[in-house]
């Protein structure tokens, strides 16, 4: 079967069994299994390609399985990293936290970074990548995630793994008090009662990844007040948050005492960052 056909079957199964954006979920596939980029799918139209490979994930959409776990990778700012059941998927709003991370920590002099609940380590890899001198620690509790975080950062010598639980901040006695110059996290945020509300893909994922507690708040309020001490003065701590929680979000750092607290919308015009300083 040529790439072409592969292609047009792939658009026909998923719209007749109700997979939403075929078209580009068809490409996706047909495209990986032909170890391709999307954007070279025209010049390799006519290639012969397996038909088992792209029959088996299929299958696994029509299931409502994410494109990305299918797929087993994803881009997210300039690289490819790995995903699949277990972790969190890396999402194109995320990249916006990622840039302002990047363009503070090249600013500092050999900054000392940690990634909070890093999942695939896609943010504090990208940050290690971007700013060579930085050094980067990417925390994560789940060994199911872990595995893919590791397997993301080998090679990047200034990005290390660490497992650890965020909500027990004095279990890493090996960072020294205001020795950081920036946490950065995007941590759960949806509120427990509005997990099983969410649509079909997304429930694949760890709930874990997802749930922020009763009010969604729960990892920003101890992040906020339990890591401040590990922050210099003037060190940065940066969060990706939802849609309606900008104002909760700035009024825990303003009550914790961070200064130049600022919420920032991202390119669809919705709160997406807050950026606060020690």
């Amino acid at each position: 079967m040529t790439l072409k056909d592969a292609y047009n079957y792939c658009v026909y199964f998923l719209n007749a069994n109700g997979v939403d954006e075929a078209q580009f979920k068809a490409l996706c596939l047909v495209c990986s299994v032909a170890g391709i980029k999307n954007s070279e799918y025209e010049t390799h139209k006519e290639t012969t390609v397996m038909l088992k490979p792209i029959a088996d994930a299929l299958w696994r959409l029509k299931s409502g399985e994410p494109l990305q776990y299918v797929l087993g990778k994803w881009d997210f700012y300039e690289s490819e990293f790995y995903v699949g059941k277990g972790v969190l998927i890396p999402r194109p709003e995320t990249e916006e936290l990622v840039d302002l991370a990047v363009r503070s920590a090249k600013q500092m002099r050999s900054p000392l970074v940690y990634d909070l609940c890093s999942g695939s380590g896609c943010i504090g890899i990208s940050i290690a990548k971007a700013v060579p001198a930085a050094d980067v620690f990417c925390v994560e509790k789940s060994a199911d995630a872990m595995t893919y975080l590791l397997k993301n950062a080998d090679g990047v010598h200034n990005a290390h793994p660490v497992l650890g639980d965020v909500l027990n901040a004095d279990s890493f006695s090996q960072i020294a008090e205001s020795s950081v110059d920036m946490i950065v996290s995007n941590p759960p945020y949806i509120r427990s009662s509005e997990i099983s509300a969410l649509q079909r893909e997304v429930q694949f994922e760890p709930k874990e990844a997802l749930d922020g507690g009763e009010s969604g708040l729960d990892f920003y309020r101890y992040i906020i007040k339990s890591w401040k001490r590990f922050l210099k003065p003037g060190g940065k701590l940066l969060f990706e948050i939802g849609n309606e929680q900008g104002s909760a979000v700035k009024s825990l750092l303003s009550d914790s005492g961070y200064n130049h607290i600022q919420i920032q919308n991202d390119l669809y015009g919705n709160p997406r960052i807050a950026v606060s300083q020690k």
